[in-house]
């Protein structure tokens, strides 16, 4: 019986820009330690996190507030989220793809499982032309984007689309994600699932691979 493994794109399988403030600031000009905000890994120190934790914004809301914000920091007037993270990558976007879930992505596939990618704005956060610029997204069989489909986890139709198009029985399916109201949607859609630890990718990659029966890659 065919499983599938079916992952979120930014913090599962890119690091996120929590991580990178280094790397954003060199390739924005930014004097070091301008980029203050650091999600999960400070909430007490990032209000805005907080409030899209609880339901107050989305994640859309936060990243385009964060984009304005950088904006503004360079002197500029920015308003297309994907702007944000195609200048804070800088020239080479494939730097800031987990090794991780490239050695857990090729594991699976050599294993026989079919590949998929649920992401709420993986086009409209990152630009369509990342698609040719990083080369683990060419193993996928199925990308189901909300920049295109409108439908956000944790909406029950998200995951269907990814189900349909994979013609995997949802029972045999892994979802990985770092926030846990996608988790929550998909394990009631019928998925098994694991909350994504971005502080522990390594560990959260052999859990999901655990749960497909596929040997972790002695990289892990």
């Amino acid at each position: 019986m065919k499983q599938a493994f079916i992952l979120d794109f930014g913090g599962v399988i890119t690091r996120t820009l929590f991580e990178t403030h280094d790397i954003s600031e060199a390739a924005l000009g930014l004097a070091r330690g301008s980029l203050t905000w650091r999600g999960p890994f400070d909430p007490d120190s990032d209000p805005l996190w907080r409030d899209m934790q609880a339901g107050l914004i989305s994640e859309r809301d936060y990243w385009l507030m964060r984009t304005r914000e950088v904006g503004r920091q360079v002197g500029e007037n920015w308003d297309r989220m994907e702007t944000l993270v195609t200048r804070a990558r800088g020239a080479d976007p494939a730097a800031s793809i987990r090794p991780e879930a490239v050695a857990s992505i090729e594991a699976a596939k050599a294993a026989g499982c079919r590949l998929g990618i649920i992401s709420n704005e993986l086009d409209l956060f990152y630009g369509r032309e990342l698609r040719q610029r990083v080369d683990v997204l060419r193993h996928f069989d199925c990308i189901i984007d909300a920049t295109y489909t409108g439908i956000l986890k944790p909406d029950p139709r998200a995951y269907a689309l990814c189900v349909d198009q994979m013609g995997v029985p949802t029972a045999d399916c892994v979802f990985v994600d770092d926030q846990q109201r996608n988790i929550d949607g998909a394990l009631r859609a019928g998925m098994r699932a694991v909350h994504f630890d971005i502080a522990q990718p390594a560990q959260s990659y052999r859990r999901a691979l655990a749960l497909l029966g596929v040997p972790a890659p002695l990289t892990l």
